[in-house]
């Protein structure tokens, strides 16, 4: 490394520590923001979104190759003003002291539970939905009462110069600051001391940035991914569950972490399976690659990964199907990959090993549903889980008996923009969940407070040691037994 970027680096990193040492004096200065503040800022931030609707949309656009303005609009948009109007209407009472109910053996005493504000968070986001994944996670912590560092993808310039632009314009530097810059300014911004950091992205990179907060001990949250499966059910629906699958499955063009992966599909029904994917696909996306309502892979080096994993699966004996016709000569959209069915596939192709993101939905087929869920089981535990059937007992047996970060029953995707259901995965799909009033206690200190009383009985278990003692204690295992 030469002298020139040496210099360009400590800079950088000069530039990122004097943001978090001007936020931190800032949040000193107000360490416990009243309601009228948060709901000010969270009003602020609101109007950074719903004022610049079309220059959000045509940043991701210019960022995607092509983005439906619809997607954008739903996916991105209304999910973030949801969420922030959610914080608004609530924010009373999730600030409020919860009183917590005091044993009788503890009693004149009386506790309760304080939420107070950590300080600064930094949150990096990533490019798949660069808007949402950026503000969501700022919507809980302002109204946490925190302050925010924010480290957009620079896979989306455009949406990540947008960011920078209308925060400046809406926010002090002091309480919201954006940072652009490419993946070595993003590992100077993990290794910063936050209060807390929450990251968004793939297991490869939250593995390095969990070792740089670690160096800290900065608490992370981490959104990560993996294989989400869908289980259809022996006696499923074909016909409602597969525009479902479908949706979930193509919106944003398969780039969601939470899409479904890949589908396990009753071995006698394959063929019917096959044909109402076919049937769905064809009437929410007619011609596909030529559909406005159809995005383009993000960039050329993610679209080569998604052919190398269609080309590894069929040299291993993998059946492609093809749910529209190939782009013939596109030159306006080159990036628009057809949505397709993978069927045959097994554990040795690279599709079973990685997380797909793209818009080829893997066929795993099952016998019983103990060898659907021991196929889910022998993979590490996805981020979501959708299951598709009306029978109740399979289904509570695939709730017990799976571990997944979230799960929606007969559709796909919904759980993630129920205000009131954390979001957040477990074991390698991440670690820590947000959204709403669970968003609000994740960047928050959740501060126990006892209130002892004069009239305290705990004296009597104080030194010397005696009866006294002894016969307190006897009172209290009674009590407690």
């Amino acid at each position: 490394m030469n002298a020139p970027v040496d210099m360009a680096l400590a800079e950088c990193m000069e530039s990122l520590a004097r943001v978090l040492r001007l936020q931190r004096r800032a949040f000193d200065a107000e360490r416990y923001p009243t309601l009228h503040v948060r709901r000010e800022r969270l009003e602020r931030l609101l109007a950074l979104v719903t004022r610049h609707e079309d220059a959000w949309i045509a940043a991701i656009d210019r960022d995607f190759g092509h983005r439906s303005a619809h997607e954008t609009r739903l996916a991105e948009l209304l999910v973030v003003t949801a969420q922030a109007r959610e914080a608004i209407r609530k924010l009373p009472r999730w600030m409020k002291a919860r009183r917590v109910k005091t044993p009788l053996s503890f009693v004149p005493a009386s506790a309760r539970i304080l939420a107070q504000p950590l300080g600064v968070v930094g949150v990096i986001s990533p490019w798949n939905y660069p808007v949402q994944l950026a503000l969501m996670p700022m919507v809980a912590a302002l109204a946490a009462g925190d302050r925010v560092m924010l480290k957009p993808s620079e896979r989306a310039p455009a949406t990540a110069a947008l960011l920078a632009t209308l925060a400046g314009g809406y926010f002090r530097e002091d309480e919201v600051a954006v940072i652009e810059g490419n993946a070595a300014v993003a590992g100077m911004f993990a290794s910063l001391p936050f209060d807390h950091l929450l990251f968004t992205g793939s297991a490869d990179v939250g593995r390095r940035v969990a070792a740089a907060a670690a160096e800290n001990l900065t608490p992370v949250t981490l959104e990560l991914g993996g294989k989400s499966p869908a289980i259809l059910d022996v006696d499923a629906d074909f016909a409602r569950a597969a525009p479902r699958i479908a949706q979930g499955k193509l919106v944003n063009a398969g780039q969601t972490c939470i899409a479904p992966d890949y589908a396990l599909v009753p071995k006698l029904r394959v063929d019917a399976f096959v044909t109402a994917m076919e049937t769905a696909v064809r009437r929410l996306y007619p011609s596909a690659v030529r559909n406005p309502d159809y995005a383009s892979i993000v960039d050329t080096r993610h679209y080569a990964r998604l052919i190398g994993l269609i080309e590894d699966a069929r040299a291993r004996g993998a059946r492609l199907v093809a749910l529209a016709d190939p782009p013939a000569g596109d030159t306006e959209h080159p990036r628009r990959l057809p949505p397709a069915l993978l069927l045959d596939v097994d554990d040795d192709m690279a599709i079973m090993r990685e997380e797909i993101f793209g818009p080829i939905l893997a066929i795993e087929t099952y016998t019983t549903l103990d060898d659907a869920i021991a196929k889910i089981n022998a993979r590490p535990s996805p981020l979501a889980l959708y299951w598709f059937g009306d029978n109740r007992a399979r289904r509570e047996r695939v709730l017990r008996e799976t571990l997944a970060g979230g799960v929606t029953l007969n559709d796909t995707l919904w759980h993630f923009a129920h205000p009131a259901l954390p979001f957040g995965g477990v074991g390698a799909s991440g670690s820590g969940a947000y959204h709403g009033e669970h968003g609000f206690a994740r960047f928050s200190n959740m501060k126990p407070v006892f209130a002892q009383s004069p009239l305290a009985a705990t004296r009597l278990l104080a030194p010397p040691y005696g009866r006294r003692f002894e016969r307190v204690v006897s009172l209290l295992k009674s009590h407690f037994a």
